[in-house]
């Protein structure tokens, strides 16, 4: 599998990234957790461990650009295990601002506990082009 950066660069996919996603699921990533504001995250790689193994997270959204990527490599089993949805998005930073971090902060991973009324569907939308991505 192949990636490319923001000059279109080839650059290795790093061990913790299953499948390749395009920035369209990416950015459709970034909405449903805009849209799902006011439900709980757990944020940075311990707790979402912690959510995955207890199978009580309901989306998990981990960065492609963590360094070391063996902070996450455990995690997409564990999902798989449990049948827990996950996608990946480019930017740590941009997924902690995404997810209502303060500026400059900056999270490896989320795992979304609860789906509002309101981002329900695009909930379903997100894991039903993740599904198609990983069969």
């Amino acid at each position: 599998m192949v990636a490319f950066n923001k000059r279109m660069e080839r650059i290795p996919m790093t061990v913790h990234v299953r499948f390749e996603t395009p920035t369209e699921v990416s950015d459709k990533i970034y909405e449903m957790i805009q849209s799902n504001s006011n439900g709980r995250i757990k944020k940075g790689s311990n707790e979402v461990t912690k959510t995955a193994e207890r199978g009580t997270a309901q989306f998990i959204v981990l960065a492609e650009d963590v360094n070391p990527p063996e902070l996450l490599a455990h995690i997409p089993l564990i999902c798989e295990e449990k049948g827990i949805p996950y996608g990946y998005v480019p930017s740590q930073e941009f997924l902690a601002s995404e997810a209502g971090l303060p500026k400059g902060v900056k999270t490896a991973s989320i795992a979304v506990m609860e789906i509002n009324k309101g981002a329900q569907d695009k909930f379903n939308e997100v894991v039903e082009i993740i599904n198609g991505l990983k069969a």
